[in-house]
């Protein structure tokens, strides 16, 4: 019943039918996160793509300036002296074939998986288990790379990963719900200005179809795509 009357004084609180401003959006949705845990902040835009078409496919990373606000453990596939700089980066798990065999055999106590070019076909034979996880390492988004240093600060940061879905729509997190309204507004228009500079070239007409902003347990809440689109086109 507690729960109940939580969700619907949310729900209360909320037009669900009126469009927000980001600044207003964040506030009406931080307010409104009251379960016992510290919510994700969740964003939903429905792109006006169709990504079965490789030129409007829409995939890419973004560093929010302030953190995703969780913890994240990273597997680095490298060897000597790559292997030696991740340790040092505070990779939690490092590792080449012996690594691999482990994950074959069922280890996944790690959230992202970073690989050196000359790992790849090493880390290619684990595309059935990393793949449907979304953990597969991609030069795309920065995680084959030689530059291990870096990869691993921006994974253990703020770097989020966005892949657009069948149905033209990308979810991530944008930050918790303990996190300042500031914060997560910062967060959330580099996630939209992101977005939107990796548009497709195959992208006719509206872009930006709608966008939605809620907590893990309260009420989305609608943003205008008009003012979104706006900001977003003027920092880009």
């Amino acid at each position: 019943m507690a729960k109940n009357k939580r969700l619907s004084t949310a729900y209360s609180a909320i037009d669900r039918d009126k469009l927000h401003g980001l600044t207003e959006a964040v506030s009406l949705v931080k307010a409104n996160a009251k379960a016992k845990f510290d919510e994700t902040i969740e964003v939903a835009i429905n792109l006006n793509v169709d990504p079965r078409h490789a030129d409007q496919m829409v995939r890419g990373v973004c560093n929010l300036p302030n953190g995703t606000g969780r913890s994240v453990r990273v597997a680095v596939f490298a060897k000597g002296a790559k292997a030696e700089e991740a340790k040092k980066a505070g990779a939690d798990v490092v590792g080449a074939d012996e690594l691999a065999e482990e994950i074959q055999n069922g280890r996944m106590d790690f959230d992202k998986v970073i690989a050196t070019p000359d790992m790849m076909p090493v880390v290619g034979r684990l595309g059935k288990v990393l793949g449907p996880r979304g953990m597969m390492p991609n030069p795309k988004v920065g995680t084959v790379t030689m530059d291990v240093t870096k990869a691993v600060a921006d994974s253990k940061g703020g770097a989020v990963e966005f892949r657009v879905e069948k149905a033209g729509i990308i979810h991530a997190g944008v930050g918790k719900a303990s996190f300042s309204e500031k914060a997560l507004e910062e967060n959330l228009r580099a996630f939209l200005d992101a977005i939107v500079k990796a548009k497709p070239s195959g992208a006719k007409g509206t872009y930006l179809k709608k966008i939605a902003l809620s907590s893990t347990m309260g009420p989305g809440v609608k943003i205008d795509t008009a003012e979104a689109s706006a900001q977003s086109s003027a920092a880009a």
